[in-house]
């Protein structure tokens, strides 16, 4: 890595940790500067903004998360907990909220958009590729993968990351996931506990 990226890297991090212990709007460009040690010009050779300080942090998230899902790939367990586990890895962690909830701001809509795109492209490809496997082993059955998998991040991401959700949503979600990848019933139905263990946390 050149002298220049570890530096941008190295601010990123100082970035990453003041948004998750001050919050990112308790955080400002000077505190990073300040935190950093260094000019306020060198911050801004790197970053137009704080704005895009915010993007380049989460993107640093989602490399992480990406990686961490392609570890799963190689796992031996078997392909529909791969699935839950590699959607699962896409989630922030609990210390990690408040820089999501910083997307949540009117005034970062697009970026919003963008990130969701960002962490589909990262997540579907891997997804799919465990979708083939399953369809390998005869426990899918589905055509039009990439869509569906998608498809799933999509309402998985809607329904439980506010973490507003009933039984019944649950219900509802698991037998979805059954028939969209052309699984038995009862196939996804371990999805419920993990659920129950992430909302007791």
């Amino acid at each position: 890595m050149r002298k220049g990226e570890k530096r941008k890297q190295e601010l990123l991090t100082i970035a990453y940790r003041m948004f998750i212990t001050r919050g990112y709007e308790n955080t400002s460009v000077d505190d990073i500067i300040e935190e950093a040690g260094i000019a306020k010009g060198t911050y801004y050779y790197y970053f137009e903004s704080k704005e895009q300080t915010l993007e380049e942090v989460i993107d640093m998230m989602i490399k992480a998360e990406t990686e961490a899902a392609k570890q799963i790939l190689s796992a031996s367990i078997p392909v529909p907990q791969k699935i839950a586990a590699i959607i699962s890895s896409f989630r922030p962690s609990p210390e990690e909220q408040s820089i999501e909830g910083a997307l949540m701001q009117t005034e970062n809509t697009l970026m919003h958009d963008k990130t969701k795109e960002k962490l589909y492209a990262a997540a579907v490809p891997l997804l799919t590729e465990v979708v083939k496997e399953g369809i390998k082993e005869g426990i899918f059955s589905c055509n039009n993968i990439p869509e569906r998998v998608r498809m799933l991040l999509v309402v998985s991401g809607d329904i439980f990351d506010e973490g507003r959700f009933t039984g019944r949503d649950v219900d509802v979600f698991i037998d979805m996931t059954e028939k969209l990848l052309g699984a038995e019933a009862g196939t996804m139905d371990f999805v419920r506990g993990l659920i129950r263990k992430q909302k007791r946390k």
